[in-house]
């Protein structure tokens, strides 16, 4: 015994495809294909179930409806057109929102092609709020990379001011410190800055204390009354101690001409390895009149 083949019912030849191919159909298509409206990086619209969804209140406003809230029982060219009035909503909100230096243009273009969206068939919806959708998108991203691209600028910016700013403070303390050198150096260069700067330098350097720069100051007092530019005219002897060629303080520093402190650390040093004290360098002048 056979069992009957059961039958089918075939649709007619196109009834599928103009069931696909409505506007609804086609609209969910399109929100199937761009997942969800933005606007600001928030979902503004959906469809889901059939029903509207808006999630944001000026799109609320325009449909009429709460936010957050379904509209059950939109279908065919209400659907497109509510979906229509949303787009234009949402993408007046990213013309709002962009940066400065994003181009607009085209999708003030698009927007003003769904002004009529309340004449226009649902084929022709369905295609204009896709471009739109496309569009917005577009936008809302370029406006975003420019945005970020302002951000990372800006802080670009603000690091070369620091940095200027860092600069300038260094030259300023630089600037300073040469001043505050320059000052030091002109005191030292006098004869009561010179024994100050010695009498230091001695105890420092040397572990010398006050008798050793009483010792000190006799003999520097004898050869050049302590006058960093003293020169003796017999023998070309130079500075505060006296050296014999002058250029021989070099060995301390170049400006030796011309500072004090230069001459002293000489003259000390001198003294340390030639005669151990400065008391005993004085003993020796007195004896033969020099050291």
């Amino acid at each position: 015994m056979t069992r009957p083949t059961p039958r089918t019912s075939t649709p007619a030849p196109g009834t599928r495809r103009a069931a696909l191919d409505t506007p609804s159909r086609r609209m969910r298509r399109t929100l199937r294909k761009h997942g969800v409206l933005l606007a600001g990086g928030a979902a503004v619209v959906a469809i889901a179930g059939g029903a509207l969804t808006v999630t944001q209140p000026a799109l609320g406003e325009a449909l009429g409806v709460p936010s957050a809230s379904a509209t059950p029982g939109l279908s065919g060219t209400d659907l497109d057109r509510a979906q229509a009035a949303a787009t234009i909503a949402t993408a007046r909100s990213v013309v709002q929102d962009a940066n400065a230096s994003t181009d607009t243009a085209r999708l003030e273009q698009h927007i003003a092609s769904l002004a009529d969206y309340g004449s226009l068939s649902g084929a022709a919806l369905t295609e204009r709020i896709a471009a739109t959708v496309d569009t917005a998108q577009d936008v809302a991203q370029a406006s975003a990379d420019r945005d970020h691209r302002d951000a990372v600028e800006r802080a670009a910016a603000a690091e070369r001011a620091s940095d200027r700013a860092a600069a300038a403070a260094a030259a300023a303390e630089r600037a300073a410190a040469e001043r505050a050198a320059a000052e030091a150096q002109a005191r030292a260069n006098t004869p009561a800055g010179a024994k100050t700067v010695a009498a230091s330098m001695a105890a420092s350097r040397f572990g010398w204390g006050a008798d050793q720069f009483q010792c000190l100051d006799s003999l520097w007092t004898k050869e050049s009354g302590w006058d960093y530019q003293a020169v003796n005219p017999n023998g070309g002897a130079t500075g505060i101690p006296q050296a014999l060629p002058g250029s021989k303080m070099a060995t301390v520093a170049a400006d030796w001409q011309t500072n004090a402190t230069t001459q002293i650390t000489w003259g000390l040093q001198y003294i340390d390895a030639s005669y151990g004290t400065p008391c005993s360098a004085w003993s020796h002048s007195q004896a033969v009149n020099w050291y």
